[in-house]
């Protein structure tokens, strides 16, 4: 099976390759623009086999999807670009629409005119898998203000309420998914995941932001007082969970991906204090670094996953706890610093740009 997945050289995008490059036998193309969240780096581990190759085109950009479409002739379609931090959305809206709503409309339009030229079983047999996130959802009961909270979870079928400009274009983009099935026959799947974690996360997300803030000695932001709950989902579960939709799940059919990590900000923030503590030891606590900073706008409060139909229909589950997972992180972070200092100046990233 050869796979052409967008956004490859993202966060959870290049944990999907590197999963199916050394676990199966597939193909793989990465279709990246690279932008600052975007670092072949991430892939050096499998960029020089011979079933990885990588295409430096945008998906706004039409002509340069279809020549990549008709000359690669893949199987499948992970979709997985995006813009994708909230604070990024609310300072500056317009690129998430244009990346995620304009380009999921431009992928969907040349996958679609690719798709009609396959014949017989390849095109039966052909997917198109959006990657989406459980934020479309808005946000769930708070423990501190609804009795018995922890009894709502965002299912398959939760109504869609999104609270941010990111949000609110992935909501728009997994709609527009949906549609071209229904009125096209499209074969398409979306899943729906949690907070992502683990290695090769970009340092503007919570927590490598607040392992690196930590260890130069800088302030540690937490919004408002911190007792905002995130389900927590690390990156390799994930891809697994990934490789199974596209393998195994059905058409039309929506499957949420979840860690089973309920977790407060603050927890986390505590969790990795103290991990940091323990593995590079310091007079003063960690703990001391955190400030709390005012709320962003819209911030939804609690969001939580019922993974029980991706693990009923598939089999999947996730392998680490948040235990397990946060210290793996916290140490891959001890151990790649300069891999986090390259990613912020962007210098790998020059050198590869001037390689390609």
């Amino acid at each position: 099976m050869k796979l052409l997945i967008t956004g490859g050289a993202g966060f959870i995008g290049s944990a999907v390759i590197r999963h199916i490059i050394t676990n199966t036998q597939d193909e793989v193309v990465n279709l990246d623009k690279l932008t600052y969240a975007g670092n072949l780096e991430s892939l050096t581990a499998v960029s020089d086999n011979d079933r990885y190759s990588f295409e430096h085109v945008d998906i706004c950009n039409r002509t340069e999807v279809d020549r990549v479409l008709v000359q690669h002739q893949p199987d499948a379609i992970m979709h997985l670009a995006a813009e994708s931090h909230v604070d990024r959305s609310i300072d500056g809206p317009a690129e998430f629409i244009q990346t995620n709503i304009v380009g999921t409309y431009t992928l969907l339009e040349a996958t679609r005119q690719y798709w009609q030229t396959l014949d017989g079983e390849r095109k039966a047999g052909f997917r198109f898998h959006h990657i989406s996130t459980d934020e479309v959802y808005g946000d769930l009961p708070h423990p501190s203000e609804t009795p018995n909270a922890e009894q709502h979870l965002f299912t398959e079928q939760t109504a869609y309420a999104p609270s941010s400009p990111y949000s609110a274009s992935k909501a728009s983009s997994d709609h527009l998914v949906r549609a071209w099935q229904r009125t096209y026959g499209l074969p398409v799947m979306v899943t729906n995941c949690s907070n992502n974690y683990g290695p090769f996360h970009f340092p503007e997300k919570l927590i490598p932001l607040v392992i690196l803030n930590a260890l130069e000695g800088k302030p540690l932001p937490v919004y408002g007082k911190g007792d905002q709950i995130r389900d927590w989902l690390y990156v390799e579960d994930h891809a697994r969970a990934l490789y199974k939709v596209v393998k195994e799940g059905k058409p039309g059919e929506t499957y949420n991906i979840g860690g089973h990590n309920e977790k407060q900000n603050i927890e986390v923030v505590h969790t990795l204090c103290d991990i940091l503590q323990e593995l590079r030891p310091q007079e003063s606590s960690y703990r001391d670094l955190i400030t709390f900073v005012q709320d962003r706008p819209g911030h939804d409060r609690r969001y939580a996953i019922d993974a029980s139909k991706i693990q009923k229909e598939l089999g999947w589950a996730p392998a680490e706890t948040f235990e397990t997972g946060i210290r793996k992180t916290v140490q891959w972070y001890l151990d790649n610093l300069q891999w986090c200092q390259r990613v912020q100046d962007g210098s790998y990233q020059r050198e590869r740009l001037g390689q390609i």
